[in-house]
């Protein structure tokens, strides 16, 4: 088990001015930041990223909305990190996500969600090697 997750500020939680609300949140859940980044992705490396759901029928809706608008990606360190996350962000559906949740707070529908996070440990490492190289992560 890892001590480390990833996550994404997505472009709809950015639009809505929420990214501070959720990386304060994220903190005070007790989550270290080991490494942070305000980017955008482009659609070529949008549909890279999440080459995992190419063959799902949401696929092309989620490249363009991934690649829409600036996002925030982030390492997030804490004890058993991907199921505390998981458990902080709340359901991928928002109306099923339990109260206080990040995505029962700030997320506005199934596919603008407010934010990613990883589901296991070897997709933590995957995706956070994505975004940041060894030099970027404390």
């Amino acid at each position: 088990m890892s001590n480390r997750t990833f996550t994404m500020i997505k472009p709809d939680a950015m639009k809505n001015g929420h990214a501070g609300a959720i990386l304060d949140r994220i903190i005070k859940e007790g989550f270290r930041v080991v490494a942070l980044k305000q980017t955008k992705l482009s659609a070529e490396k949008a549909g890279e990223f999440y080459a995992v759901h190419k063959e799902r029928p949401f696929y092309g809706e989620l490249v363009e909305f991934m690649s829409s608008g600036v996002i925030v990606a982030a390492i997030l360190e804490k004890e058993n990190a991907v199921a505390a996350f998981r458990e902080l962000i709340g359901a991928t559906n928002p109306a099923q996500a339990a109260e206080g949740t990040i995505r029962k707070l700030y997320a506005t529908s199934l596919g603008e969600n407010a934010v990613h996070g990883s589901d296991s440990d070897a997709n933590a490492q995957i995706e956070g090697s994505f975004f940041f190289s060894g030099l970027e992560q404390f």
